[in-house]
């Protein structure tokens, strides 16, 4: 398992990598779940992705070895967002994000799209439970399904 000792809080010289993270994974994930051309490839740029992070900096960690591979946003005790570079999936650093922010943050939920099967097994796999609770993403007719840490 890759090692909680290059997860750092997000810095603003880290901004565009994470909105650069971010969008690589809505692009691959969730494009073909909203097939949203407009939001996708016209709305959803670097720049303003990280723009819009710079107010959020004290919910940002990273994972830093030597480069930004991955991040994540927590507030309160919710996991908000968990992101890694996508030719970096399976090599241990969402699992390091996660325990970090299990052990570090108290993080005990997150809402996951239900039809995101891939990252509701992975939550499942680190001790997460789906619960009854589901909500409606914002602006679509997807759910979104809760986990919590049992």
């Amino acid at each position: 398992m890759t090692d909680v000792k290059w997860i750092r809080p997000a810095e603003k010289r880290d901004l565009a990598r994470i909105a650069e993270i971010e969008i690589f994974n809505y692009r691959l994930y969730f494009y073909p779940i909203f097939r949203e051309d407009a939001y996708y490839f016209r709305e959803l740029q670097v720049p303003e992705k990280a723009k819009e992070y710079e107010s959020l900096l004290d919910s940002l960690w990273v994972y830093d070895d030597g480069a930004v591979k991955g991040f994540m946003m927590a507030q309160a005790g919710q996991l908000i967002k968990l992101f890694v570079e996508p030719v970096l999936h399976s090599r241990g650093i969402g699992a390091a994000l996660l325990v970090y922010a299990i052990d570090s943050l108290q993080i005990h939920y997150l809402w996951a799209l239900e039809k995101n099967e891939r990252a509701i097994a992975f939550y499942r796999r680190h001790g997460f439970c789906l619960t009854d609770q589901k909500r409606l993403e914002e602006d679509t007719e997807e759910y979104l399904i809760r986990l919590e840490r049992q």
